[in-house]
């Protein structure tokens, strides 16, 4: 799907290469990952609960410095309450905070999915947009959750979500040297085809969680064992 100009034009970045790898080589690497990781993890999908691309924008949302498990056994209570952007934009804080207290940050949270709904209203007739300007023009939506709702609720293929795993990933695996999530975002964009960009930080995910945690990673089974330069781990 061709990129739109605005939210999700990113900056210039050079995509940091191995020693003694060219650009092409790296290319052709990150591709082998890509494919081995395809095979190994197929039912790999976002791991957060929605039926909704509503629901999925305030999962993600609470997501933040959470872990999706927890966001799981909130938000059906939470859906249960308050079903639609109307009913969230018209709840008492106080009670959005009671039931989001324990995703973390509940006060900062329950205020940004209130005033997100609000604007879902006035500006969307409470219809969640399927752009990242609409998208991130709204309160407490960045770039990362938009994608997340973007390539999960509506199949489009904007950018790639840089989350902990992602990022930490991208510079074990040798794809980015960069700390900055729009830099690793742009590193992946330029190494996976734009198709794959929403499964490519699924597959990331999934191999973070199940087989490369960041202090002990279990190298000895990994399905990309031979294509890892394990930056930032023992020899």
């Amino acid at each position: 799907m061709p990129r739109s100009p605005g939210a999700n034009r990113l900056p210039t970045h050079t995509i940091p290469t191995m020693p003694g790898e060219t650009d092409k080589a790296l290319k052709a690497r990150a591709q082998k990952i890509f494919d081995a990781l395809r095979t190994a993890y197929p039912d790999a999908h976002c791991e957060l609960d929605y039926t909704t691309p509503l629901e999925l924008l305030i999962a993600t949302i609470l997501s933040a410095q959470c872990t999706d498990k927890r966001v799981n056994i909130v938000t059906p209570a939470l859906f249960k309450k308050y079903p639609t952007a109307a009913a969230i934009a018209a709840a008492p804080l106080p009670d959005l905070e009671e039931v989001v207290k324990s995703t973390g940050f509940y006060r900062n949270k329950a205020k940004n999915i209130n005033l997100c709904c609000t604007a879902l209203l006035r500006d969307h007739q409470g219809a969640v947009p399927a752009s990242m300007e609409a998208l991130t023009a709204l309160p407490g939506v960045g770039r990362k959750t938009a994608n997340v709702v973007l390539g999960n609720a509506f199949g489009i293929n904007i950018g790639v979500v840089v989350d902990t795993h992602v990022g930490r990933l991208s510079i074990r695996l040798g794809l980015s040297s960069a700390t900055d999530p729009i830099k690793v975002e742009q590193d992946l964009m330029k190494l996976a085809p734009q198709a794959d960009w929403t499964m490519a930080s699924h597959w990331l995910i999934w191999h973070g969680r199940r087989r490369c945690p960041a202090r002990k990673p279990d190298c000895s089974t990994c399905e990309i064992r031979h294509l890892c330069p394990r930056n930032g781990l023992p020899a």
